[in-house]
């Protein structure tokens, strides 16, 4: 398999700095190594897309923090994935935090729109990403991604990269959540999204919800998108994250997701997001990140 590797090192959409590192963990923490270790190719492009310093970005409506920063930079990723798919690679997108995702989805949903092909995603998070700038409170942008990317929100997010509805929402699944907005919640049940909470997995295991995940997508999808946050994972072995809420996914845990999807045979881009190094230990959190690539990639223990 070719792997490409596409860095956008942007934190203009997480209330805490330090997720525009992320991409300079992973690669710390050996990703390019465990990549070839499997036997793809790796290929990269490098420097990553350039994001001007915060401090002297204008901040604009603050329903929608940093729009014009984050759609300049998500555009450019976008045009990178599409891409990277046409010259037949994987796309590996790394964050930075979740805001980033509107570039990747909005390359794939053009990519698969021109091809012809159903497609999905599967949001690996602890919270939905699922506001608009309408019913966040924060009115920080990487928990409108999805919504976006769905055709919920303002034009700036879902008409990038083409003034259409990128994913389908009832291709759309999410795993691991525990956190979510009232009236994210309402939208997210009116736009018929297939949810798994941690509630779910504790009550059905991993092994389970992850089957069901994987029969989710098999006869509706062509292709299939993960797109993963690092605090789905537990604080305790992945600390440095945007924001870290108990009960997430164990080391096992994770890694049985990741395998499961791998083996589904649908698989074919990723993102991994919200490293922050400001707040890791020791760079554990990008070890596990790395970690999980490994095994979306097909690494198994034997």
């Amino acid at each position: 398999m070719k792997v490409r590797i596409l860095e956008l090192p942007l934190d203009f959409g997480a209330s805490r700095r330090g997720s525009d590192m992320g991409p300079s963990a992973m690669r710390l923490a050996g990703l390019k190594e465990t990549i070839l270790s499997l036997g793809h190719e790796c290929g990269e492009i490098f420097p990553g897309i350039p994001v001007p310093a915060m401090e002297f970005a204008d901040e604009g409506d603050s329903r929608a923090k940093f729009l014009a920063p984050i759609t300049g930079a998500c555009g450019k990723l976008a045009g990178e994935t599409e891409r990277a798919l046409e010259e037949g690679c994987f796309p590996l997108v790394l964050g930075g935090d979740h805001s980033i995702s509107i570039g990747s989805l909005s390359g794939l949903g053009t990519y698969y729109k021109k091809k012809g092909l159903r497609w999905g995603c599967l949001w690996v998070d602890a919270h939905g990403d699922f506001n608009t700038p309408g019913t966040s409170p924060s009115g920080n942008i990487h928990g409108m991604i999805l919504a976006a990317a769905c055709g919920y929100g303002i034009p700036e997010l879902t008409e990038l990269h083409g003034a259409f509805r990128k994913l389908d929402p009832a291709h759309t699944a999410l795993i691991g959540v525990r956190n979510l907005d009232a009236k994210e919640k309402i939208l997210m049940k009116e736009a018929g999204l297939r949810v798994c909470t941690m509630t779910d997995v504790d009550r059905l295991g991993i092994a389970e919800s992850a089957r069901r995940i994987v029969e989710f997508f098999k006869g509706r999808v062509d292709r299939l998108h993960v797109s993963v946050d690092m605090d789905a994972m537990d604080p305790a072995i992945a600390p440095g994250v945007g924001i870290p809420l108990a009960g997430g996914f164990s080391h096992r845990e994770v890694l049985l997701l990741a395998e499961e999807l791998a083996a589904s045979g649908l698989l074919f881009s990723a993102d991994i997001v919200e490293v922050n190094p400001v707040l890791d230990m020791r760079n554990q959190t990008a070890q596990m990140a790395v970690e999980i690539a490994g095994r979306l990639l097909g690494g198994r223990i034997y």
